[in-house]
């Protein structure tokens, strides 16, 4: 038998501590081993007994959420969710939690919190599930419970046998999940100002996305923003699907630009890395770079075989720098993927692809 995933909930309502050890402990292959007010109470039953993974809220007394986790990346790293309140000021400091070392994020609302996380019952053990198999230092048989169907991306844009007419503008898709919001950041931050314009998929939470975001738009020299409808996609822009929905590149003459649409889960994820390369497969074909980039499951891998087969080029985050080497080992199995590149490399390959418009000369 498969040992137990030990957790610990950290959280400053009765309530929610309640609610998530009773939906932990019905999961098979989890069992939670205590729940604390705060910070200061955790590390005290943590020194009796060491987690696999904590469950931990960002808005508490004595000491912060984002403290205790530096603390804890610092001093014994251990994989944590994060379970924050969905407000803009929850999502900015969500943001530091996910930059700092959590490694995903359960969003949990002001009002009706506890009918929520009831129905948030799969998200969450989900997300515990996941966390135990992330290598955190990366960072910086079970009974089956019924999951929906797994829809593929035919359910929101059929596959196309061939891509729309040449231009010669260039698009970067990039796909990724658990610990891609670190990778991202890696990646985007070492990009010039101008570059080719990219469109991103990153599996998050709605209201969080325009947060991160807004993070890394301080961050990075080049433009990056929450995708909406109608936006161009030009260089010197990343555009980054908002949590909830799909995004869809199209073309328009020589022009690329965005759509936003609702749509089922597609992969299990709403947005989905397949919706979009399917997308971007379809209108830029061979002048596209297609990236997945490191996170569990298999959403994205179908998707970049087909910008491959339309004769993009694509390439894979390595194993050696994965937080989870999932979405990316799906990818090479289907043989969609042209190169495996450690995750410090890929910025190089994107720039490489603005060489071949010749935008280079224009780059600070």
């Amino acid at each position: 038998m498969p040992a137990l995933i030990k957790v610990l909930i950290v959280d400053d309502s009765a309530v929610v501590r309640q609610v998530l050890t009773a939906v932990l402990d019905k999961a098979p292959g989890i069992e939670v081993i205590g729940a604390a007010s705060d910070p200061i109470f955790a590390i005290e039953r943590m020194r009796a007994q060491w987690p696999d993974v904590i469950v931990l809220d960002v808005e508490m007394p004595r000491m912060d959420g984002i403290t205790f986790l530096k603390k804890i990346m610092t001093e014994r790293p251990t994989p944590v969710v994060i379970c924050s309140t969905l407000t803009e000021k929850g999502a900015e400091t969500t943001m530091q939690a996910l930059a700092a070392g959590a490694t995903s994020i359960i969003p949990k609302p002001k009002m009706g919190l506890k009918q929520f996380l009831q129905d948030s019952a799969e998200d969450l053990v989900g997300a515990v599930r996941t966390a135990a198999q992330v290598n955190v230092r990366r960072l910086v048989p079970i009974t089956k419970q019924p999951v929906a169907p797994k829809l593929s991306a035919d359910s929101v844009l059929p596959a196309s046998t061939h891509a729309m007419a040449e231009t010669t503008d260039r698009v970067v898709a990039i796909g990724t999940s658990t610990g891609g919001t670190q990778a991202l950041e890696m990646v985007l931050t070492a990009l010039p100002r101008v570059c080719p314009g990219i469109v991103i998929v990153q599996h998050m939470p709605e209201k969080f996305t325009e947060a991160f975001a807004n993070r890394l738009n301080a961050l990075c020299r080049l433009e990056v923003r929450e995708a909406r409808s109608g936006d161009r996609v030009i260089p010197g822009l990343a555009l980054i699907a908002p949590g909830g929905r799909h995004m869809l590149l199209k073309r328009s003459g020589a022009q690329y630009h965005v759509d936003v649409i609702d749509g089922p889960l597609v992969s299990r994820h709403r947005p989905s890395v397949d919706v979009l390369f399917r997308s971007v497969a379809k209108c830029a074909g061979k002048n596209a770079l297609g990236i997945i980039m490191t996170g569990m499951g298999d959403d994205g891998a179908h998707g970049l075989k087909e910008l491959h087969d339309m004769g993009a080029r694509t390439l894979a985050q390595d194993e050696a720098t994965c937080v989870v080497y999932g979405m990316p080992k799906e990818a090479v199995k289907l043989g969609a993927v042209d190169r495996l590149l450690p995750l410090g490399e890929i910025h190089l390959e994107i720039v490489n692809t603005m060489r071949a418009t010749g935008t280079e000369k224009r780059c600070s």
